[in-house]
């Protein structure tokens, strides 16, 4: 048993000897293997980026660093195209047919120096940028020479930018003093200085941070003026350039920094044409308010809250409200209220359904399908009328009609008196119009022709009446000039005729001409009226 222990022992021992020495010789031949070249490799001088699709593998140390230079937003795809793309123009299109290519090279353009060129490559589904010296295709030396020269690139750009921006573009301390403008900027303040002096430096402050602020701003020039209720960081300001006034919005930024390297970028954004559209608008508004001054509706306009935001004097006139509470802005609600109060609204039997009544009549109104006529105690009476708006908006206009219902009233109560005379006479009294319909009929002419002529289809023409009339009677021409006659334009003469009904009776006819086209006829029975029957002999048409 012992045995067996000492021999399991060293077939241990003598497995883990086997092993370390395997180590040792694969250690030993690996050692000896050299070291394969990779743009991973620090020490590395060329400018290399390794893309797999938009996705960066690797890059040498100078690529990273122009990189690095670069924008700040977006991915390394994007951010090395960025850079490269101002130097070669036309990069991006050819990188989008690389994979059917397979190489390409690109050289920079001609006002770059020293010149460059790139060279890429798609391997293995890999994209391969490189970017060497133009002059033998040689690696740049240094790690930060094309860095710099992207840098100077970049800065010579952006300066050729704001050099051609078409507004004044400056930057201040935080003490508010101009230590840097652009073309527009120096322009605009030269403008400002008096005849034969120069710019110098400090640079003049033509746009001070307390006017943009709204306060009064000491050595502000005397063209400036800014809106007070501006926020401090979109101020409006005037600038007197020449003989022209120009308008600009000034925005302010501020950047991050301590110390000197605090303060603010500023923008003046032309206005002109902001300026001029709200000088129209608010002389446009001004012309309609003097408009809906003078008219004698009332008007009163809602917003889509139902708040009032708009009414004219005429309805201070109308309803009596005192104008402290419309310009308070009541709602909708509350002004009915108030014109209840002052009965000023038709009195319903209870206060529930007049709310129910109300609020139809809003809803009505905001569908544009509301117009009343409103009867008041007081004895006036109103034309209400309500019309919707853009945005939800909703008008109401009050017209006081009490002298037009009064006219109404007169002239309906002199035509029910007429009708009430031609009633009372013993002839059959009818009135034609000049398009030959029947105008007006007496009960006389009722009973002569056994029918209303007012009454059925007959009304709307004079022919349909006359033929009516000439089934009643024994065959006669006096119909057809009576139809001739009606329809008549000019100078006209009155004339007689006689007729017989188809009963055997006999009457004479007379036709006499009008006031504005109308037409009299007039008929007498030769035999008197049957026993029993009432009314008169003679029958009179008007037509």
């Amino acid at each position: 048993m012992e045995a067996d222990w000492i021999l399991a022992s060293g077939l241990v021992i003598t497995a883990a000897l086997i092993a370390i020495a395997c180590l040792l010789v694969m250690a030993a031949v690996q050692s000896r293997v050299p070291a394969v070249a990779s743009v991973f490799g620090s020490a590395s001088p060329e400018t290399v980026f390794i893309f797999d699709g938009e996705a960066l593998v690797d890059a040498t140390p100078p690529a990273r660093a122009l990189m690095a230079n670069g924008v700040e937003s977006g991915g390394p795809w994007f951010r090395t195209l960025s850079r490269l793309e101002p130097m070669f123009p036309g990069l991006y299109t050819r990188l989008e047919g690389l994979q059917r290519e397979g190489r390409f090279v690109l050289c920079s353009r001609e006002d770059v120096s020293p010149p460059l060129v790139l060279r890429a490559e798609y391997l293995g589904g890999l994209t391969r940028l490189t970017l060497v010296d133009g002059e033998g295709e040689a690696a740049r030396p240094g790690s930060d020479g094309l860095a710099e020269l992207a840098l100077r690139d970049e800065l010579a750009g952006l300066h050729d930018t704001l050099a051609r921006a078409p507004l004044p573009i400056w930057r201040e301390t935080a003490e508010g003093e101009v230590i840097w403008a652009n073309g527009p900027y120096l322009a605009a303040a030269a403008e400002q200085l008096e005849p034969g002096k120069e710019l110098a430096w400090p640079l003049p402050a033509i746009f001070p941070r307390k006017a943009a602020e709204g306060e009064e701003a000491p050595g502000r020039p005397a063209a400036m003026a800014t809106k007070s209720r501006q926020p401090p960081s979109a101020s409006r300001a005037s600038l007197k350039i020449g003989e022209t006034v120009h308008w600009y919005d000034v925005l302010t930024r501020t950047l991050p920094g301590r110390g000197s390297n605090a303060g603010r970028l500023c923008y003046a954004l032309p206005a002109d044409g902001l300026v001029t559209a709200e000088n129209s608008l608010r002389e446009f508004t001004q012309t309609l308010a003097k408009t809906f001054a003078q008219l004698p509706i009332g008007l009163a306009i809602f917003d889509k809250s139902r708040v009032l935001q708009m009414f004219n004097p005429a309805m201070l006139d109308l309803t009596g409200l005192p104008v402290e509470f419309l310009i308070a802005r009541p709602s909708l609600p509350a002004l009915l209220d108030a014109l209840r109060e002052r009965s000023m609204l038709p009195e319903p039997k209870d206060y529930r359904s007049w709310r129910r009544q109300m609020a139809e009549m809003e809803k009505a109104a905001a569908e544009g399908l509301f117009e009343e006529t409103w009867a008041l105690p007081s004895g006036r009476t109103w034309r209400v009328t309500g019309r919707p708006h853009p945005n939800g908006a909703l008008a109401f206009m009050l017209e006081d009609i009490s002298t037009e219902m009064t006219r109404t009233r007169r002239y309906r109560a002199d035509l029910e008196l007429g009708q009430a005379v031609i009633d009372g006479l013993p002839d059959a009294v009818v009135v034609f119009g000049q398009d030959g319909s029947v105008a007006m009929a007496n009960a006389a002419a009722t009973r002569l022709w056994g029918q209303s002529p007012l009454a059925g289809p007959e009304n709307s023409s004079g022919g349909k009446t006359i033929h009516f009339w000439r089934e009643k009677t024994a065959p006669t021409l006096l119909w057809n000039d009576l139809e001739e006659f009606i329809g008549l334009f000019g100078a006209r003469e009155a004339w007689d005729g006689d007729l017989r009904m188809t009963d055997g009776r006999a009457f004479s006819c007379r036709v006499v001409p009008m006031p504005h086209g109308a037409t009299l006829v007039t008929f007498h029975l030769a035999d008197p009226p049957p026993a029993g029957e009432a009314g008169g002999s003679r029958a009179m048409l008007i037509a």
